[in-house]
């Protein structure tokens, strides 16, 4: 049969550990491209670039058929590559590792989970994968296995367009109880922002701020999955409509 063809990006630009794990993971799957963004973009979204020009450098960081950085967002990324630069649709388009948990509400504002989601509303079953540890040093050979495991089980999925969120602990190897199927939590995050002053006296501002999880004895969450030691794995959609909302509103506003 004939090999997959597998699109690799991230958030955290095309020189971090976590795409060069993923890369080299996803060649064992199939022919892959790797077109991530030239910088850091955390906490980017769903973002895309429309007032300015996006411009792509050849890269050859990780030995990809085909391997561009662009001065872009995730989703810019995912945009490109699928509508200009790639030679055909991908099979299956993998985002991260991110250095990270991108777990609860985190998937909202997350720049790996974007270009994931924008792979799921082009068509294309699409992953992304985050480690519960921010450091530039972070150790994610513990999930190569579990890694393999889910992108196996979503290639198999034939004709099934899926998006996945994947969550892994920071743990040893032997530490790791296996995989959960859950939900996102409910939770949000209580911003602080920190005002200084700059050298004219002109304030600026840090932000800076605490997760706080609304149900944390609930054990089909996320959150929960991650606490207790087992990789999260929430199934993600893009309908946004309040359904319970919809029939209360009906019946006060009747046609």
């Amino acid at each position: 049969m004939k090999k997959p063809f597998i699109l690799v990006t991230n958030d955290d630009g095309i020189t971090a550990p976590g795409i060069l794990f993923l890369s080299q993971i996803a060649k064992g799957f199939g022919e892959v491209a790797v077109i991530a963004p030239d910088k850091p973009q955390s906490g980017s979204g769903h973002a895309i670039t429309i007032h300015t020009t996006l411009r792509i450098q050849p890269s050859h960081y990780h030995n990809a058929t085909i391997e561009y950085a662009v001065n872009g967002t995730p989703v810019d990324c995912v945009k490109l590559a699928v509508n200009k630069l790639l030679p055909q649709k991908p099979d299956l388009i993998l985002s991260g590792v991110n250095h990270g948990s991108n777990s609860s509400i985190n998937v909202i504002y997350s720049g790996t989970m974007s270009a994931a989601i924008e792979g799921y509303l082009e068509g294309i079953p699409s992953i992304g994968f985050s480690l519960c540890n921010y450091s530039i040093e972070a150790d994610f050979t513990p999930s190569e296995k579990y890694i393999k495991q889910i992108i196996e089980w979503v290639l198999n999925q034939q004709n099934e367009i899926i998006c996945l969120n994947v969550n892994i602990p920071d743990v040893p190897p032997d530490a790791i109880k296996g995989i959960k199927i859950c939900r996102q939590a409910k939770g949000n995050w209580v911003e602080e922002f920190e005002e200084r002053f700059d050298p004219y006296d002109r304030p600026y501002y840090w932000m800076t701020g605490k997760f706080t999880n609304f149900e944390p004895d609930a054990e089909d969450t996320d959150e929960w999955a991650l606490a207790h030691d087992y990789i999260s794995v929430v199934p993600i959609q893009t309908d946004l409509t309040c359904y319970s909302t919809i029939s209360k509103m009906k019946n006060h506003f009747k046609s």
